[in-house]
């Protein structure tokens, strides 16, 4: 009977460890879900409520609980999926990218000609304008993402370090997707004397991350407001918005004009091609610089993004004459390579007999004495315009 005991203690032992391991593996994969949840949770960002909410529910673009574009989204979601089997092996860079690095002292001397612009990567600018200092959608963090972890991971630190940035007039937010709504990046401005303009509800996000109320303003397409000697208008944009599954197009996006005594600059935020981008050259224009998106483009999703031949077009709708491409190089978040979107501008701007400059991230360039052309990204394969068109829908 002894070996029958021995091994029935042992038999029960063993059960009684596995038990104790899974309570732990429970344990353990709980705190992993509470932590995971805590990270993202702050990021998620707010709804919008009371005056605010009010004020959402009165804009001509909000319909049946949302906001609308007047041109609705193509998006074929099967095909983007089934399109992941192309992704180029140079999505991202296999060499470092090279950064200007730089810190406050080089912002101290105005620039020469009363306009300069500072590209960090992707829709990052700095834009010195008429003695003022406007940041289009900055993003300092590691990830564009809710989660520490994991996410589209940045290429390279920021060329100026967040400390080193000088004092900022104005921060310009096109619309509350990760990538241009940082909220590692804006909880550290919270206690700048700037101003911060959003489009209607993105507000109650920033509201949340402790911003004060009193230095945010919330615009609606067309409205606009002063700061100092500038006047920054909302814009018509061909996007979305949300930050998780059931915020889908709960606020607003929109691009940006800003208007200076002697200068004036544009920023497309992402978008589509529209028909609007007339009416803003029209009304808005002629434009000394315009920033235009130019990357993470498909063909199944031609209205989310402009693609780098429509970004062309419509830095001529504009009424724009130096164009600064933007939303590429920084972040992968799609199939094509990662020097494609400035190629494709490029030849596009040259066919068309436009002007870009393509300032390494972290230089300074002022648009109205550029300096001389520099490929500073390596020569790798890239489809055409004409190989993979990028065609908006719905432009009459």
């Amino acid at each position: 009977m002894a070996p029958f005991h021995g091994e029935r203690v042992k038999s029960m032992t063993w059960r009684s460890g596995v038990a104790r391991g899974a309570r732990w593996t429970g344990a353990l994969l709980a705190i992993a879900l509470v932590a995971t949840l805590a990270d993202a949770w702050t990021a998620l960002g707010s709804r919008a409520t009371g005056e605010r909410r009010a004020r959402m529910e009165r804009s001509p673009q909000w319909k049946d609980g949302h906001f609308e574009n007047p041109q609705p989204l193509k998006n074929d979601l099967w095909g983007s999926m089934a399109a992941l089997q192309e992704t180029s092996p140079d999505v991202s860079p296999r060499v470092p990218v090279p950064a200007v690095a730089g810190d406050r002292q080089r912002f101290v001397t105005p620039p020469t000609t009363g306009l300069r612009v500072t590209w960090f990567g992707h829709s990052s600018v700095l834009v010195e304008i008429d003695g003022h200092r406007v940041l289009t959608d900055p993003i300092w963090s590691e990830r564009a993402s809710p989660l520490s972890w994991v996410g589209p991971r940045r290429w390279y630190s920021p060329p100026v370090p967040f400390a080193e940035l000088p004092n900022i007039d104005a921060v310009v937010i096109s619309h509350d997707h990760y990538d241009h709504l940082d909220q590692g990046t804006i909880s550290a401005m919270k206690d700048w004397n700037t101003t911060f303009i959003v489009p209607l509800g993105v507000g109650a996000h920033l509201a949340s991350w402790g911003v004060p109320e009193a230095r945010i303003v919330e615009l609606d397409w067309w409205e606009r407001t002063r700061v100092g000697g500038l006047e920054i208008v909302c814009t018509p944009a061909r996007h979305a918005s949300g930050r998780n599954v059931i915020d889908k197009d709960a606020k607003l996006w929109a691009g940006y004009a800003v208007l200076g005594p002697r200068h004036r600059a544009y920023y497309s935020g992402d978008t589509g091609l529209l028909p609007a981008m007339k009416d803003i050259g029209e009304r808005l224009g002629p434009f000394d610089v315009t920033m235009i998106e130019v990357g993470q483009y498909h063909r199944t999703w031609p209205d989310w993004h402009i693609g780098p031949e429509q970004a062309v077009l419509a830095h001529q709708w504009v009424r724009g004459r130096v164009l600064l491409p933007v939303h590429w190089g920084l972040f992968a978040l799609a199939m094509h390579g990662w020097t494609e979107p400035i190629e494709r501008a490029i030849a596009a701007a040259g066919s068309s007999g436009q002007m870009v400059i393509a300032p390494r991230p972290g230089q300074s360039v002022e648009p109205g004495a550029p300096p001389a052309f520099e490929r500073w990204w390596p020569e790798l394969p890239w489809k055409t315009g004409a190989q993979d068109p990028i065609v908006s829908t719905q432009l009459n």
